[in-house]
C-alpha cells in the first residue's frame, strides 16, 4: 500500500510539474505574441510619420496639407505619382503572400517579413494624416488600445468556448468587404456609418476570438516540443491581433475622428 501511495503521489507531482511548465511556456508565448505585435505597431507609426507629420516653419508651402501638418518629401513623391495605387493594395498582397508562404519560412524569416508588412501598412495608413486631425488620430488610437486590451484579456481568461464565433465573424468580414466596394461605386446615405459600426463590432469579436485561438493552439501543441513551429505560431498570432487592432482603429476613426 505504501508503495502504491508513493507512486501515486509521484505521478501527481510529475503532472503538476508538467502543468506548471506548460503555464510558464504559455505566458512566454503570449508575451512574444504581444511583443511582436507591439514592435509592428511602432514600425507602422514610424513609416506613416515618414510620409506625413506636424508642420514646421521652414516647410515649403506646396507640402502643406493642413493648419498643422505637411507631407514630407517622400510623401509628396508618393502621393503625386501612380505609386499611391501600389501602396493602397500592397498590404493585402503582403497578407496573402505571407499566409501562403509561412510554412516554407523559418521563424526568424517570418518575423522579418511581418515587420516589413508593418512598414508597408504604415505607408498605406499615412493617408489618414491627410484626412483626420492629429488630435483625433491620437484620441481614437488610445480608445482602440483600451478596448483592444480589454477584449484580448477577456478572450484569454474566459472559460467560455468562443471557437464557434469564427465562421460568423469571417462571414461578417466578407460582408464588410462587399458592402465597402458597393459603397464606393454606389454611395448610399447611412451605408458608410452602418459599415463602420459593424466593422467595430466584428473586429472587436475577432480580437477576443483570435486571442483564445492563440492560447488554445499553444496548449494543443505545447507537448510537441517543436520550438520552430511554436515560434511561427507566435508570429502568425501577432499578425492576427495586429490586423484586428488596425481594422478596429480605422473603423472607430471613421466614426469618431474629426476631419481636416
Amino acid at each position: 500500500m505504501a508503495e502504491f501511495d508513493t507512486s501515486h503521489m509521484t505521478g501527481r507531482t510529475a503532472a503538476g510539474v508538467r502543468t506548471a511548465a506548460i503555464d510558464e511556456g504559455l505566458r512566454a508565448h503570449m508575451n512574444k505574441v504581444y511583443g511582436t505585435m507591439s514592435v509592428g505597431m511602432l514600425i507602422t507609426f514610424a513609416a506613416a510619420w515618414a510620409l506625413a507629420g506636424l508642420a514646421v516653419s521652414d516647410v515649403p508651402t506646396e507640402y502643406q496639407i493642413g493648419a498643422d501638418k505637411y507631407l514630407t518629401g517622400l510623401g509628396q513623391a508618393l502621393y503625386a505619382s501612380p505609386l499611391k495605387w501600389v501602396v493602397m493594395f500592397a498590404p493585402l498582397a503582403f497578407v496573402f503572400g505571407f499566409s501562403a508562404g509561412i510554412n516554407r519560412m523559418s521563424a526568424a524569416t517570418a518575423q522579418i517579413v511581418f515587420y516589413a508588412f508593418a512598414a508597408v501598412m504604415g505607408v498605406s495608413l499615412s493617408s489618414i494624416f491627410l484626412v483626420f486631425t492629429g488630435y483625433s488620430i491620437i484620441q481614437v488610437f488610445l480608445i482602440t488600445s483600451v478596448a483592444f486590451a480589454g477584449l484580448s484579456l477577456w478572450g484569454y481568461t474566459t472559460k467560455k468556448d468562443i471557437s464557434g464565433w469564427g465562421s460568423f465573424l469571417i462571414m461578417g468580414v466578407i460582408g464588410l468587404i462587399v458592402a465597402s466596394i458597393v459603397n464606393i461605386f454606389w454611395p448610399m446615405p447611412g451605408l458608410a456609418f452602418a459599415i463602420s459600426i459593424l466593422g467595430v463590432l466584428i473586429f472587436a469579436g475577432l480580437t477576443a476570438y483570435d486571442t483564445q485561438k492563440i492560447k488554445t493552439t499553444y496548449l494543443q501543441m505545447a507537448h510537441s516540443g517543436d520550438s520552430e513551429w511554436l515560434g511561427k505560431a507566435a508570429i502568425m498570432g501577432a499578425l492576427s491581433l495586429y490586423l484586428d487592432f488596425i481594422n478596429m482603429f480605422m473603423f472607430l476613426l471613421q466614426l469618431l475622428g474629426n476631419r481636416e
